[in-house]
This record gives structure tokens, sequence and C-alpha cells, in this order.
């Protein structure tokens, strides 16, 4: 018997990692090879990927993606909706999985509703990450900072 709690119109694919206490609702997918941590709580209609890490505590809303490459330090929140990408100029004709993108979200950040995040950047710890539903990240945000509107 897990010792975390999984809906039963979620997947959770043999090889992945799943902490203590953490909650994974209705119509989730955790992939092989993903990791989440303790205390976890995962909304509906979260899909976690290969090689996704999700640290301890972490909140995620509902509708959001967990792409390879992306890494959530412990007690991150992210809120519905919001986006992450691993590629940069992503093509349908392209193939890049070789060239998939880091995205780092230091420990405690909050990620705004439907806010989207690009690869290869770096949120820092205990800062929100927003601004206006539906911008853009496109550049690292410094430590203690204020992201740059626009």
């Amino acid at each position: 018997m897990p010792d975390y709690f999984v809906h039963e119109s979620s997947y959770v694919d043999e090889g992945s990692k799943i902490g203590k206490g953490t909650k994974i609702w209705h119509f989730c997918h955790v992939m092989g090879g993903a990791e989440i941590g303790e205390g976890c709580n995962i909304g509906q209609n979260v899909v976690v990927m290969p090689s996704a890490r999700i640290g301890n505590n972490v909140k995620i809303q509902n509708n959001v993606s967990i792409y390879e490459g992306v890494i959530l330090e412990d007690d991150v929140f992210c809120g519905p909706s919001c986006v992450f990408t691993n590629v940069s100029t992503p093509r349908s004709h392209v193939v890049r999985r070789g060239e998939y993108e880091q995205t780092l979200v230091r420990r405690g950040s909050s990620i705004g509703a439907r806010c989207r995040r690009r690869g290869d950047l770096r949120c820092p710890p205990v800062r929100a990450h927003g601004g206006r539903a539906g911008q853009t990240r496109r550049m690292d945000v410094p430590v203690w900072g204020a992201p740059p509107h626009g």
C-alpha cells in the first residue's frame, strides 16, 4: 500500500518516484522517471514528464504541464494553467529531444496563474513570479529582485 494518494482517474507509471503524503488528483499522469517529493499536492489534469523533478511541499494547481528539464525546488507554488517550456523555438518538423533546456524554480517561489516560463531560466527563492496573466518570462529574475515587466 503506497503512502501517498492517487485518484482513480490518474496514472502513475512504473519507474516514477512519489514521496510520502503526496496527493495526486483527477486526470493526472506522472510518467516513469519523474520524481515528486513528500507532502505535495498535484491538482487536476497535471502531467509530470520523465526527468522532471518536484521537491517537497510543492503545490501545483490544475492544468499544469511539468516538462522534462523542469526542476521545482521545495515549497514552490504553481498557479492554475501556468506553462513551462523546454524548447525556445519549437517546430513540429524539427526534433529537439537532445536540446531540452532546463528551468529551475528555486525554493519558495510562486508562479502566477497562466504565466509562461521559457526553458533555460532560473527563478530565485522566495519570490512571486507572475506579472499579468499569460506573461512570458524570457530572462532570469535576480535573486530577491523584482522581475522586469513588459
